[in-house]
């Protein structure tokens, strides 16, 4: 089978690994090359330095409409889809006899659209899982091939989640292609009346809001890591790792010094890791001993 694969982030990496094991790809495409850090130097995507390490041609058009043609004339049986990062058009979706196949990291028709792990992780879910799915017009809603539920650990942030999601879902992928491929798999229909949304994440939501319950805040850090912040002494910190605690105070409002205790909307949480005012990686022990937090001090 022909397998046109697009893909842009880490998330996608063992997807196109897999693949390329069992199928012949014969193509990648990708993000354009983006300015990276602090430098802005041009950095290419995660998935076409994989790509060109296999020795598959990579294509990175900033349309998708005007690649149509160049799709079409590699006349592949499928094209797959894992975080590609633009919504493709109905003459892409018409081209492959086997369809557009979308792995998607949530169980739709839940958490629909480009921030699934996030928002899972804010909810305070503790399952979610992985979708394989055949790509409609609409948004996440096409119909489903196969899904498989995976744990939400208490430790699990962002980016363990992700990795974990990547990996089994890259598997899950694979596997379920075989299938369909032979003709094993009846799409299923999601059941739309349940779908819920997974909106992008907007850079006012890395601010904490110390009125949130701490459970809240808790999940917020994990959800966003290693971007959420907050302002102390008016410096920002960024905070890595938190847990709930027992506690009450103004929300804001250190409440146990030694030990990092900030009091929240409802209870409290103890920092255990963050991101210091110097851009230092610390323990909240550590933090504790270089910067003396006094009770009543407030993080805003």
């Amino acid at each position: 089978m022909r397998v046109l694969f697009m893909g842009t982030p880490p998330f996608a990496v063992p997807s196109l690994e897999l693949l390329a094991e069992n199928f012949e790809v014969v193509g990648v495409v990708t993000q354009p090359d983006r300015p990276a850090g602090r430098g802005k130097k041009l950095t290419p995507p995660p998935v076409k330095e994989l790509a060109l390490q296999l020795g598959i041609e990579v294509y990175q058009p900033e349309r998708i409409r005007d690649f149509v043609k160049t799709i079409e004339d590699m006349k592949p049986d499928c094209i797959v889809v894992v975080a590609y990062g633009k919504i493709l058009p109905k003459e892409v979706l018409d081209i492959p006899p086997y369809g557009v196949v979308n792995l998607h990291a949530s169980l739709l028709p839940k958490y629909r659209g480009s921030a699934p792990i996030q928002r899972a992780l804010m909810a305070g879910e503790r399952v979610t899982g992985n979708t394989v799915m055949l790509v409609s017009e609409e948004m996440d809603a096409g119909d489903i091939l196969s899904q498989e539920e995976v744990p939400i650990d208490e430790e699990d942030n962002f980016y363990t989640l992700s990795e974990k999601l990547s990996l089994r879902g890259a598997d899950l992928l694979v596997r379920t292609l075989q299938l369909w491929f032979e003709g094993k798999i009846e799409p299923r229909p999601q059941e739309h009346e349940k779908a819920t949304y997974a909106p992008p994440v907007q850079r006012e939501e890395f601010r904490l809001c110390w009125k949130a319950q701490s459970e809240s805040v808790k999940d917020r850090v994990r959800g966003l890591y290693p971007n959420v912040y907050t302002f102390f002494r008016g410096d920002r910190i960024k905070l890595l790792k938190v847990r709930v605690e027992e506690g009450a105070g103004e929300p804001g409002e250190v409440i146990d010094p030694d030990r990092f205790v900030v009091a929240c909307g409802e209870g409290a949480v103890r920092i255990l890791e963050l991101i210091s005012p110097k851009g230092r990686r610390m323990s909240g022990e550590d933090f504790v001993r270089g910067y003396s937090p006094k009770e009543g001090e407030l993080l805003k």
